[in-house]
C-alpha cells in the first residue's frame, strides 16, 4: 500500500450535509436582513472555517457582524440536525474495510470542534477515526495547518498521506502541505475548481477510493470497529 493514512474533509465527502449548510446559512442572512444570495455563491465558501466563510460572503460586515451571523447559522445548523445529515452511500463501509486493511483515518473539517463532536455524538462515527482536526483549533482552509499537525500527531510521513474532499480549498490545503489529494465529484464545488488542484483522480462515489489508497475490491477485509 502507499499510503498510510488518509485524512477526509466531512462536510460534502463523508456526510451529505452541504444542501443544510446552505439553507442554513440563507436563513442566518434573512435573520440579519442581509442580501439573499444565490445557492451557489454559498456552496462556494464551504470548506472554509466559518468566520472566513461569512467574511467572503458578507465582506460588508465587521467582526461583530460576522459574530452575530456565526451565532444565527449555528442556531439555525443545531435546529437542523436534531435529525443528523445522511451519509454518503458507502461511507460506512468504505472506513471499515481502510480500517480493516490498517490505515490510520483522519478527519480535518471547516467544522468547530463542537460541531464535529457534535455529529460524532449523533451518528457514533468517531470510533473509525484516530485523529482530527478542526477550523476553531487551527488554520482555516486552504492553509496546511490542520494536515501538518495530523501528520506529526500521528507520526506520518507526507508522502505516506492522502487527503480525500469535495472542495478546492481541501485539495489546496493538502498541497501546501506537500500531500497528495483526491477529489469527490458529488460535493460542493464542480470540476473545474477542483482540476486545477491537481488531483491524483476524481471519483464519483466514496467507494471508488478503496482501489486508490488500499486493497484492491476483491481482497477487502472487514474490521468491527
Amino acid at each position: 500500500m502507499k499510503y498510510d493514512l488518509v485524512i477526509f474533509d466531512w462536510d460534502g465527502t463523508v456526510m451529505d450535509s452541504t444542501g443544510r449548510i446552505v439553507s442554513c446559512m440563507h436563513a442566518a442572512a434573512r435573520d440579519l436582513a442581509l442580501p439573499a444570495l444565490a445557492d451557489d455563491q454559498v456552496c462556494g465558501i464551504i470548506g472554509l472555517g466559518l468566520p472566513e466563510a461569512i467574511s467572503s460572503l458578507y465582506p460588508v460586515l465587521d467582526t461583530a457582524g460576522v459574530e452575530q451571523m456565526r451565532d444565527r447559522y449555528a442556531f439555525h445548523f443545531i435546529e437542523a440536525e436534531s435529525t443528523p445529515s445522511a451519509l454518503y452511500p458507502g461511507a460506512e463501509e468504505v472506513l471499515t474495510q481502510l480500517r480493516g486493511q490498517g490505515l490510520k483515518l483522519a478527519v480535518a473539517t471547516g467544522k468547530s470542534r463542537k460541531g464535529l463532536q457534535r455529529v460524532w455524538g449523533n451518528t457514533g462515527l468517531d470510533r473509525y477515526f484516530h485523529a482530527s482536526r478542526c477550523a476553531d483549533e487551527s488554520g482555516s482552509k486552504p492553509q496546511p495547518h490542520m494536515v501538518l499537525e495530523l501528520l506529526d500527531e500521528l507520526a506520518v510521513a507526507p508522502e505516506r498521506a492522502v487527503v480525500v474532499g469535495d472542495t478546492s480549498f481541501d485539495l489546496d490545503m493538502a498541497r501546501n502541505a506537500g500531500v497528495d489529494r483526491i477529489a469527490v465529484s458529488y460535493g460542493a464545488h464542480p470540476l473545474d475548481r477542483l482540476l486545477p488542484c491537481e488531483p491524483l483522480a476524481v471519483i464519483d462515489r466514496l467507494n471508488d477510493l478503496l482501489p486508490l489508497v488500499g486493497l484492491a475490491a476483491n481482497e477487502l477485509v472487514t474490521e468491527t470497529v
